[in-house]
């Protein structure tokens, strides 16, 4: 397969014997993601409230991945990342060590069982909308047609 981009959300709200609080988890994780290609692009870590039932505030960032590897084969692999920094299966919106989604892919939209290509909820969430703006503000979401930087607006617009 071709070299094609990917952005990512990164998030983290837990400490990590190895890598400290969960800035330095994202931080580690940046780099842990620079091994599956090349990082473009990072935002600044933002501190942002928990949502549900994960107690602790989260640092959140995203980030711009050039790879080789198809859609499911990064699911793969960032998954298997998540659980090298000890993340284990666990209730929905719980605390954790690393959380890494799949949000776009400049390829456009992809569907399988296990992933949805634009991330289903990227459009209501500000902890992804925020960071993503900062580095990919004029990709768009495939589905809407509207770019990272118009629904970052909606979103600020619609919690005024």
């Amino acid at each position: 397969m071709a070299t094609t981009s990917y952005a990512i959300a990164l998030g983290s709200n837990r400490r990590h014997v190895r890598h400290g609080g969960p800035e330095g988890v994202v931080r580690a994780a940046v780099a842990a993601l620079g091994e599956l290609g090349e990082v473009e692009g990072v935002s600044a870590i933002h501190r942002t409230p928990a949502l549900g039932p994960a107690g602790r505030s989260f640092a959140n960032a995203a980030l711009l991945l050039a790879s080789e590897l198809p859609p499911l084969e990064l699911l793969a692999a960032i998954k298997r990342i998540e659980r090298r920094f000890g993340r284990r299966p666990g209730r929905r919106w719980g605390p954790r060590v690393l959380d890494l989604d799949i949000i776009l892919w400049s390829q456009g939209a992809f569907r399988a069982p296990r992933l949805a290509i634009p991330h289903p909820e990227m459009a209501r969430r500000d902890f992804v909308l925020r960071p993503l703006a900062e580095i990919a503000a004029e990709w768009r979401d495939p589905l809407s047609g509207r770019s990272v930087r118009q629904l970052a607006a909606l979103r600020t617009r619609n919690r005024s």
